[in-house]
Formats: C-alpha cells, sequence, structure tokens
C-alpha cells in the first residue's frame, strides 16, 4: 500500500503533463504519481511516462470512469486527485495529505473560489455556474462546502473504497461532494492559488451541455439522498393547488348549494390524491435511506479493519 499516491486522470494534457508531473514529484517525493490516459491521442501517456510517472489506461471515455479504475486498482493510505491540465498548485498537495493522514479527514477539498479563481478564469459563464451549484447544494444539503466543483482533492483510503462511482464525467466532483455529505463524512477545506491553463492548453469542459448535466445530477441526488424533502416538497405544491382551485368550488357551494364545476372538483381530487402518495412515497424511501446509512457505516468498520490488518 502506498504512502501517498497522487492521481492524475488525463485527455489530451501534452502541453502541461510533464510539468504537472514533476511538480507533484517534488513537492511530495515519496509519493507515487499515477497518470491515467482517457484516450488521448497526442502523446499524453508517453510524455508521462517520460518524466516518471505509473502510467495506467481507461479505454471508458469520461472522467468519473477514470476515477472509479483509479480507485479500484490503487491502494493508498491518502489520495490525492489533481488534474493534468497545470491548473492547480503542487506545493498544497502536502497540506491536504496532512489533513488526511493526521486529522483523519475522509475528503478534502482544495478550495479555489475562495481566492484566485474569479480573477484567474476567463470563462465568466463557469464562474457563475461554480457559485451557483456551490449554494444550491449548501443550501439543499445543509452543508458548507466551499468549492463543489474542483478537480483538486484529497481522500482517504476508507472514502476511495466506499464510494460508489456512478458518474461517467465531470459531473464526479459533484457526487463526491454531497455522498460525503450524506454520509456524515469529515470533510475539511484548503484554500488552494487557481491559475488559468496555460497557453496552447484547451478545456475540455462545455459550459452548457456540462453545466446541464451538473443540474441534473445535483436534482438527482438530491431524490436519491433526501427523498423525503423531495417528495415532500412535490406533495406540498400539488397539495397547496388543488386547496386552492377546491375553494371557490367550496364557496359556491356553501352559497348556492351547486357544483357547476365538476371538472375542477375531479382535478382538485386527483392532486389531493398525487400529493398524498407523494407525501408517503417520500416517507417510505426516506426509511429506506437511512437503513442504506447504517449499513455504509458497517461498511466503514469492515473497510477500516481490512486497511489496519493491511
Amino acid at each position: 500500500m502506498d504512502k501517498i499516491a497522487v492521481l492524475i486522470p488525463c485527455y489530451n494534457e501534452s502541453a502541461t503533463i510533464e510539468k504537472v508531473v514533476k511538480d507533484f514529484q517534488k513537492a511530495l517525493p515519496d509519493a507515487v504519481v499515477y497518470v491515467y490516459d482517457n484516450n488521448s491521442s497526442d502523446g499524453t501517456a508517453q510524455i508521462a511516462k517520460n518524466a516518471g510517472a505509473v502510467v495506467r489506461h481507461e479505454y471508458q471515455q469520461g472522467k468519473g470512469n477514470v476515477i472509479r479504475r483509479m480507485f479500484r486498482e490503487i491502494d493508498a493510505e491518502c489520495y490525492i486527485m489533481t488534474d493534468g491540465d497545470d491548473t492547480y498548485p503542487a506545493e498544497c498537495a502536502p497540506a491536504m495529505a496532512k489533513r488526511v493522514l493526521e486529522r483523519h479527514a475522509d475528503m478534502v477539498v482544495g478550495d479555489r473560489l475562495s481566492s484566485t479563481y474569479f480573477e484567474e478564469n476567463k470563462r465568466p459563464f463557469h464562474n457563475f455556474g461554480n457559485s451557483i451549484v456551490r449554494k444550491s447544494i449548501n443550501l439543499l444539503f445543509k452543508s458548507d462546502i466551499k468549492d463543489i466543483m474542483t478537480g483538486y482533492r484529497a481522500f482517504s483510503y476508507q472514502f476511495a473504497k466506499t464510494f460508489p462511482v456512478l458518474s461517467k464525467g465531470f459531473e464526479i466532483e459533484t457526487e463526491m461532494s454531497i455522498h460525503a455529505i450524506d454520509k456524515n463524512l469529515f470533510v475539511e477545506n484548503e484554500v488552494i492559488e487557481y491559475r488559468d491553463r496555460p497557453e496552447g492548453s484547451e478545456s475540455k469542459l462545455n459550459t452548457y451541455s456540462d453545466g446541464m448535466k451538473v443540474i441534473r445530477t445535483i436534482i438527482r441526488l438530491f431524490k436519491n439522498y433526501r427523498p423525503f424533502a423531495f417528495f415532500g416538497t412535490i406533495a406540498a405544491v400539488l397539495a397547496v393547488v388543488s386547496i386552492a382551485c377546491f375553494v371557490p368550488i367550496l364557496i359556491e357551494y356553501i352559497e348556492t348549494g351547486l357544483v357547476p364545476r365538476f371538472p375542477t372538483l375531479i382535478v382538485c381530487g386527483f392532486m389531493m390524491v398525487a400529493a398524498i402518495q407523494s407525501f408517503f412515497a417520500g416517507l417510505q424511501l426516506e426509511t429506506i435511506v437511512q437503513k442504506n446509512r447504517q449499513d455504509f457505516e458497517m461498511e466503514l468498520i469492515k473497510v477500516s479493519t481490512l486497511k489496519n490488518r493491511d
């Protein structure tokens, strides 16, 4: 088992990967640097190998697929995950690793948004999107993670071996954050300096399509991790609309003894039934989620026991 493993998922990062590998070798001389090439066509893998990294391959396209492979194949007491585009400073890695190894943090978030991100990043919609995602997740999940979508993180062995990777692409960071919040894992924030991509290095992110994927991921995970809040909100909306439509009919019936708008009354009845169904669906799913949290705690104990034996 490695003491510290630096994980670098890469897709066509030939312009920067050599510098990234050497910077992390210098910052963490005892760490093993792993580069997982994701079908690059520009020689990224060979450049990384020449720089001294352990190079492996993931042939299913997408950052989420790469991270799934990394967590399965590599055993380490501390994992440092970074990008191959030279936007994250390797000098911050020792402090992040220290939080995992000494303070027993399960996940350390490299917080760009509290430092230089908004000045360095030249894509205004990315800045706006990061702020919206952070605020919405912290509101929905009652958390205080400073940077939801950062690609610079440190993880414990327990996190890496118990995190169920479901996302295939760049929405993986959002999934990691929500998983840690939901499972009451120890999360810390480490403020880092962010620098924009150097000239000749192009981002693989599409502001609009990847942004929509992240939004869909937030909605999906909110439904899965907070089912009572999700379905309870739907139930409340349906119930309020049903009552609002029913009150005029009730008043008219009291005044005249007639119900002239039967279609509206029928719709109100169906909406109230749907509201009741949604409420109890959320209640049942919340019970299942609570049981899953209990099972997850037992899984953490098993993983910790196996690690201690090794």
